[in-house]
């Protein structure tokens, strides 16, 4: 091993090395392993004390290179930077690189997740129309089924609440008062709807179902008094006219499916009118949870008078026996979990999109549920009750179209004022 010099160490300035840094050599010979270190001691505001650096002589270049090396300071950095504004109060800029990088997806791609809803929308409204139908040719028995669909949505809901998604919003009184007659009336139009689902086919219900614009409109002008202008009323003459067709000649007709199909309609109605009056701060999420508690609570006793003693003596037995007790519960709750979760994204996508879109839409998730049921379950139809259908699609989208544009303009008008 090479032996280590341990002879004095001096200063390369000697005695008169004024210019060296605050951290220097001392002028006297030192032995190697006891280098000593000055530093020297500046007071500033607030009694604080640090190191402090003396300029170095000349640029420091790196051996071999040519430029100076030029040393940055931390005070420019974007953290000292940060830090300074925050002792200051003043507010900390965010560079525009760091800014876009820390937008959500759903505001980077706003067209993407929109579509995402609607997809999943028309997905789980379509499953769930095909299962429950299923359901019915076993087990017909519409209103103990309407009470499951309610039920699994309940659950659903407290179990989102007790993880905070979404955070309950507390209900009082008043509020309570308010959505009462709302959830009175989707109880209603849902066992009504399953009636109807339950004893035609499900592309008759739905044809029938688009009539429910024109219970709006009448809805609102003989009840509310609010005019509705005459090209409203026109576009709805091809409703009508293209309901009657098909149900002349639709194959699975009976009166107490078409009967129940415009009592869910009426229903759905005044449902929507009373959503009015009830508009309160609450988000969508809590508000159907809200409803569809109440109105399970209103959907229990008719089940239990009506089905009741037949579900009791055989109904249970006999859907258990065709299917399975397991497939049997699991179809039950499949059906409970969809129909819920398609109401709930649903009203997530009304949220995300203007009148018209909106519109559009659900005309189009009508011909998906219609189209998808006919050959799911190779329902024959004639050809009238397929032009009557088609003619009656028809004329939901042109009164939505119609509507649409008027509430924009309306806005349009009403903006300038605010």
């Amino acid at each position: 091993m090479s032996s280590i010099a341990t002879g004095p160490v001096r200063s390369p300035l000697g005695a008169s090395g004024s210019k060296m840094t605050s951290l220097f050599l001392t002028s006297r010979a030192v032995s190697a392993a006891s280098v000593v270190l000055r530093t020297r001691r500046s007071i500033f505001a607030g009694n604080a004390s640090r190191l402090a650096f003396s300029p170095l002589p000349e640029p420091l270049k790196f051996a071999g290179g040519s430029g100076p090396f030029r040393r940055r300071r931390v005070a420019d950095s974007p953290v000292a930077r940060a830090a300074a504004a925050d002792a200051e109060g003043r507010e900390i800029g965010v560079p525009d690189g760091l800014a876009k990088s820390s937008k959500s997806f759903g505001e980077r791609y706003p067209a993407l997740v929109t579509g995402l809803f609607f997809f999943m929308w028309y997905f789980l409204n379509v499953i769930f129309n095909i299962l429950n139908k299923k359901v019915y040719n076993y087990f017909p028995y519409p209103y103990f089924v309407s009470v499951i669909h309610l039920l699994v949505g309940v659950v659903y809901c407290l179990v989102s609440w007790s993880i905070g998604l979404p955070k309950r919003a507390p209900i009082d009184k008043e509020l309570l008062a308010l959505l009462t007659p709302v959830a009175i009336c989707h109880a209603l139009g849902h066992v009504m709807s399953n009636v109807s689902f339950a004893t035609v086919a499900v592309s008759f219900t739905h044809t029938i179902k688009a009539l429910e614009p024109f219970f709006n409109a009448a809805a609102s002008q003989f009840v509310l008094g609010h005019q509705i202008p005459l090209s409203l009323w026109l576009s709805l003459a091809p409703v009508v006219i293209g309901v009657s067709m098909a149900s002349l000649t639709e194959l699975s007709f009976n009166w107490t499916g078409f009967i129940s199909a415009m009592i869910s309609n009426i229903a759905f109605t005044y449902r929507s009118i009373y959503s009015k009056k009830a508009m309160t701060g609450m988000d969508s999420t809590n508000v159907y949870a809200y409803i569809t508690i109440i109105a399970l609570v209103f959907c229990i006793p008719p089940a239990v008078i009506i089905e009741g003693p037949q579900l009791m003596q055989y109904g249970f037995r006999e859907a258990i026996a065709k299917v399975g007790l397991f497939k049997f519960l699991s179809d039950l709750f499949c059906i409970g979990m969809f129909y819920h979760l398609y109401n709930q994204v649903a009203t997530n996508t009304l949220e995300r999109v203007a009148p018209l879109t909106h519109a559009v839409g659900n005309v189009l998730k009508r011909v998906f549920v219609i189209g998808f049921s006919i050959i799911v379950f190779g329902n024959r139809i004639s050809t009238q009750t397929g032009i009557g259908t088609a003619i009656a699609i028809a004329g939901v989208a042109i009164y939505s179209l119609i509507k649409a544009n008027i509430e924009e303009q309306k806005r349009a008008a009403a903006a300038p004022a605010q």
